[in-house]
């Protein structure tokens, strides 16, 4: 038989075979880093989009937040002209009652009363005055209470000076209807 040598031919296809292994080896390094790469430059860009995002967010959140505020302002503003407003009108509406409620007063003085003062505080008249006869501070009352102007009024003092009645009496005002005034 023949001797062949074959192992030049093997270590020539294993040496082969080893660099192809060391080529592919390196070729998966280099494409498995750029695999990397653009995986993190991706990742990047949307990291970037998402920061732009949430920035122009915060801008609209904080433009809304100053027209809440605006709106606010606006409104308290608002409710201090209605209450005004209000207060107003209601000046306006109770002018003629305070004229009105102050001629009632002189309608039910009877013969022998004299006020010798007048005070309004609220929807209350504070009169003093004075009287020949504890039966004309009687009357007196009664043609209050009578009258649809008032409501019943409250004797506080009675006092004798000098030979007249002198007396304090609160009368609280009302504010009929129309109904009752015609």
């Amino acid at each position: 038989m023949a001797k062949i040598n074959l192992r030049a031919w093997r270590e020539e296809l294993a040496a082969e075979r080893q660099k192809q292994f060391v080529v592919n080896l390196v070729a998966a390094v280099i494409l498995a880093a750029i695999v990397v790469f653009l995986i993190g430059f991706y990742i990047d860009m949307q990291t970037d989009r998402q920061k732009e995002r949430n920035s122009f967010l915060r801008a609209e959140i904080a433009q809304l937040d100053y027209k809440l505020r605006e709106i606010k302002k606006l409104k308290s503003q608002r409710a201090r002209l209605l209450d005004r407003l209000n207060a107003i009108q209601e000046l306006q509406g109770t002018r003629p009652l305070i004229v009105r409620s102050f001629d009632e007063m002189v309608r039910v003085l009877p013969d022998g009363v004299y006020y010798s003062s007048l005070s309004r505080r609220g929807d209350s008249i504070r009169l003093q005055g004075r009287a020949e006869k504890s039966d004309d501070v009687s009357n007196l009352m009664r043609q209050i209470y009578a009258s649809i102007w008032f409501g019943e009024p409250n004797l506080s003092t009675v006092a004798t000076d000098s030979g007249m009645k002198r007396f304090n009496l609160s009368v609280p005002v009302l504010k009929p209807s129309l109904e009752k005034v015609n």
